[in-house]
């Protein structure tokens, strides 16, 4: 497995909308799409410093660590920006939804991670759907007027996530070329 940083880094988890039904229907399509998919994602976060820590984990998802809020941030912003143009197999258009959280990588006693910062990573992704990009007031609060590339917040308001006791203020990545 790659090494976490310790300390606090910004966490990025995203997921692909429909993907067993898209398995389902069109399986050579989609074994090409979502070797496209890791590919361009790959690509994007490693341009920005970041680090996949697992490709493909639950289904078909991306898990990855970078230094930077603004660099993840963006990198989510890019990554949606190129699915969007990208010339997909037909029938496996591919719909990502994107979830960010800033927090502590703790390592307790060895090499057991405090996975509370990476869990509520993914309720903010559940949150999500396809094509869009949703983060948590921790990471909007690091970001907030720091983004180039055309991007921009937008308050979503609170939401109660599934198994966390408060409602957590989310916001949305925006910019002129992405929908959702």
């Amino acid at each position: 497995g790659v090494e976490l940083p310790v300390g606090t880094v910004t966490f990025l988890l995203t997921d692909i909308e429909g993907s067993t039904r898209l398995w389902e229907t069109d399986p050579g399509a989609m074994e090409a799409a979502l070797q496209q998919h890791d590919r361009l994602l790959g690509e994007v976060i490693e341009d920005h410093g970041g680090r996949v820590v697992v490709s493909r984990g639950e289904g078909d998802s991306f898990f990855a660590v970078f230094p930077s809020a603004v660099s993840a941030v963006e990198a989510a912003g890019v990554c949606q920006l190129r699915l969007g143009d990208a010339v997909w197999p037909a029938g496996a258009a591919l719909r990502v939804r994107m979830g960010l959280h800033t927090g502590e990588v703790r390592l307790h006693g060895g090499d057991h991670l405090d996975h509370s910062p990476i869990n509520r990573c993914a309720r903010v992704r559940a949150a999500a759907h396809g094509g869009q990009v949703l983060l948590t007031k921790t990471t909007r609060d690091l970001v907030q007027g720091r983004l180039g590339g055309g991007f921009g917040l937008n308050r979503l308001g609170e939401f109660r996530l599934r198994d966390l006791a408060d409602p957590e203020l989310i916001f949305q990545l925006t910019h002129a070329d992405l929908t959702g």
